[in-house]
């Protein structure tokens, strides 16, 4: 196990690496911030001396390679637009990201999956039917005009819920978190559930599909034929075994939830990282889309590994083939 994870532990340091030169390539090859940061009533001496205060007046090599430099210490280079360090900025804005994806993460689980449980053990039922109708409609519809009706709806027609912002917060270790006051749970339900709807319909046809395939299973029909409970013979041999392909999809998902939630946090006025990346790529702000690509990276590293990991908890045959 410990070498297994070592090996793993080294394949993530190669594809990190790997992204920071397509990253900071890519961002290099697309537009010049020069032509943003710096007016025109600049004279060409002025010009070339705000060019070499950022640094862009070097090859693109020495920047990469001082980027590195700056990376392996923590930084990641300075905004152009805010002076202040782009790492820095991410960080401030990431708490607020990951905590929206975080409960519409949960709001996929706890609503898929035992809807998923229920088409899966009655596919012929009505109501079977109706949530695989649903489901379709889930991946279908839009996110931005999903956000757009649940404000009409919850904020403007019936006025339970607010159409904006993060509301009232508290701080726990210096990071502010909505979660843990009623204000913030009314401002983070909204644009939770926008985020969730597509993640919800995918959890459900999953599992559904999971429990299809498990039932006919030899070791369900002994686990039945040994007098086990209907409801042990469903959670804990056929769950068990549906969550395996599900831990995969679901780790992936809260790495995209929280790199894709721009449109929900612009929609909401969610004060996330997604919103200041949106602000970060039409300013060509390099050194904050550059941070927040390399955070993003990071992140699907690691929650790749704990998938892994997680895997081969789950499934005794990794677990076999990796001692064998």
């Amino acid at each position: 196990m410990t070498l297994w994870f070592l090996r793993r532990l080294a394949q993530a340091a190669g594809v990190v690496l790997l992204m920071t030169v397509i990253v900071f390539v890519g961002l290099h090859a697309i537009g010049n911030p020069i032509d943003i940061l710096i007016g025109d009533d600049l004279n060409q001496q002025e010009r070339l001396e705000a060019i070499a205060r950022l640094g862009l007046d070097q090859p693109l090599w020495r920047q990469y390679l001082a980027f590195l430099d700056g990376a392996v210490h923590g930084q990641l280079g300075r905004s152009f637009v805010y002076q202040e360090d782009a790492i820095h900025l991410i960080l401030q804005r990431l708490p607020a990201t990951v905590e929206l994806a975080v409960v519409a993460l949960l709001m996929a689980v706890l609503l898929g999956v035992p809807l998923g449980l229920v088409a899966g053990m009655w596919p012929e039922h009505p109501a079977s039917k109706a949530l695989m109708a649903g489901s379709i409609l889930g991946f279908s519809l839009p996110a931005f005009w999903v956000a757009l009706m649940l404000i009409m709806l919850f904020s403007v027609q019936l006025g339970w819920l607010p159409a904006s912002g993060r509301g009232a917060t508290v701080s726990v270790g210096g990071v502010a978190w909505s979660w843990l006051t009623l204000d913030g749970w009314q401002h983070l339900l909204l644009p939770a559930f926008n985020l969730a709807l597509f993640k919800i319909s995918l959890v459900l046809r999953l599992t559904r599909a999971g429990v299809r395939e498990v039932m006919p299973q030899d070791f369900v029909k002994f686990a039945r034929a040994k007098g086990l409970s209907p409801a042990r013979v469903l959670f804990v041999h056929v769950l068990r075994n549906t969550l395996i392909p599900l831990v995969t999809v679901l780790g992936l998902e809260l790495g995209a939830t929280i790199a894709y939630a721009v449109v929900t946090e612009s929609i909401f006025a969610w004060p996330g990282a997604g919103k200041l990346i949106l602000d970060s790529i039409n300013a060509l702000d390099r050194p904050v889309v550059v941070a927040y690509l390399m955070v993003v990276v990071l992140i699907f590293v690691i929650l790749n590994l704990v998938v892994d990991v997680l895997y081969k908890w789950l499934d005794p045959r990794v677990r076999l083939e990796g001692a064998a």
